[in-house]
């Protein structure tokens, strides 16, 4: 591969890139929806493709040469030498939430993500892809039912909402040693906004009402580790043992915080400060995350993965800082993120020429997920289980893969909302073969 060509194609993938982000950032007034993702830089997105989700998320241990897998770096060398790989996806969530008898529905759609991958050597590849890392979405209002207050100040109620994202943008590199052994290293640039106001009205014109809120510029960059082992198991059959770990990541930006208080003849700035993240007295960050992930592939026809993943965040400040904080009747803390995942794929023949329906993927899931906050002492969990497919369009391992997401977050009790879901994910794979030689002119 030339120099010049490899310029393009960067150039090339450095574009997409860009417009991919333009399609994120003009997207919705929400790119996710929850009211758990009022704390800290909201809601963690699950990672991976379309074609991870279908099986619960995994991909630590994943190794297919069919489909991109950007969840471990060490996983770019699974491919043919010389090919070009590209993903790109969809997903759209579904969510209702209950609490106290009432119940209340959102939907929302967005472009999920983006990677692109080539070969460097024989045994080095490189990827590059862009993926939303965490969304804050939420909105609801609540009213003052104290007869003090009522008699005093009129009807009072409260409005919160906010709204935003985190995105990574990331370039990935592996090698190979000896077929057995896959290493790659990953650099991390997370980049985002995020929006939260508050607002406090009385119905008696006597009384200011009070706005109040932030605004957070953040990025931070980070790096992340992969390796994973493959060995092989009589004929055609393999275990493949990985792991990763994502280092901690100082969150660097720009925090506004303000309060304004608004009466019937004028409006009063009573606060209005911006802090330099980087030299904040309460300094924030994302922290370590540790991944290692087990599969088993039967002759290419089967495979079942599972994986497992752990992050601590205790020490990242966010139940301190000023805009990650959540202040209010409740007390949300940050604490220890889990979350065990398992999958499972089938192809019943790959090289069926008499029945289509035998050569499409098919992909079951389940996952079991601990916040990285508590509420109220109380840890948010998730469950779920997935399914989906890969039906092969064209030529090679050009495909459209598709995942549905069933599942719940946390429940009624103890004032809590519960959330159940159903998400659609929709993924387009794309594979060529690049940088051949013609053998005749």
């Amino acid at each position: 591969m030339s120099g010049k060509t490899l310029g393009r194609l960067l150039f090339s993938a450095a574009a997409i890139l860009l417009a991919e982000f333009a399609v994120f950032a003009q997207s919705g007034a929400y790119s996710g929806y929850t009211p758990y993702s009022i704390f800290g830089i909201g809601e963690l997105g699950s990672q991976g493709s379309a074609y991870n989700r279908s099986m619960g998320g995994v991909g630590i241990a994943g190794r297919n040469r069919r489909y991109l897998n950007y969840m471990n770096p060490a996983a770019v060398t699974a491919r043919d030498t010389l090919s070009f790989m590209a993903d790109m996806s969809l997903q759209q969530n579904n969510k209702v939430f209950h609490q106290n008898g009432i119940r209340s529905v959102n939907n929302t759609f967005n472009v999920n993500d983006l990677a692109l991958s080539f070969p460097v050597y024989k045994t080095a590849a490189m990827m590059v892809g862009l993926a939303p890392y965490s969304s804050t979405g939420y909105a609801y209002t609540s009213e003052v039912e104290s007869t003090d207050v009522l008699s005093k100040a009129g009807s009072t109620s409260y409005v919160a909402q906010g709204q935003g994202s985190i995105y990574k943008l990331f370039v990935s590199a592996g090698v190979m040693f000896r077929d057995r052994l896959s290493i790659g290293v990953e650099g991390i640039q997370y980049f985002g906004n995020i929006d939260k106001a508050n607002t406090l009205s009385f119905g008696n014109s006597a009384y200011s009402n009070i706005s109040s809120g932030s605004k957070l510029i953040l990025r931070s960059t980070s790096a992340k580790f992969g390796l994973q082992y493959e060995q092989p198991v009589g004929t055609g059959s393999s275990i493949v043992a990985g792991a990763t770990c994502s280092l901690k990541s100082k969150i660097r930006g720009f925090a506004t915080n303000y309060e304004i208080s608004s009466g019937a003849s004028q409006n009063d700035t009573l606060r209005y400060v911006t802090d330099t993240l980087k030299y904040a007295s309460q300094r924030v960050s994302i922290p370590t995350e540790w991944g290692v992930g087990i599969s088993y592939n039967h002759r290419n026809k089967w495979r079942v993965e599972m994986d497992y993943t752990r992050s601590d965040w205790t020490g990242s400040g966010m139940s301190e800082a000023e805009g990650f904080a959540v202040s209010g009747t409740s007390r949300i803390t940050a604490t220890n993120s889990e979350s065990l995942r398992a999958g499972f794929e089938i192809v019943p023949n790959r090289n069926d020429v008499r029945y289509f329906y035998k050569r499409c993927a098919y992909r079951v899931g389940a996952y079991y997920d601990k916040s990285y906050y508590l509420m109220d002492g109380n840890q948010v969990k998730a469950y779920g289980i997935t399914f989906g497919g890969t039906i092969p369009v064209f030529r090679y391992y050009n495909g459209i893969s598709f995942a549905v997401d069933f599942g719940q977050r946390a429940s009624t009790a103890g004032n809590m909302i519960r959330e159940r879901f159903i998400n659609f994910s929709v993924g387009f794979n794309i594979f060529d073969y690049w940088f051949q030689k013609a053998r005749y002119n």
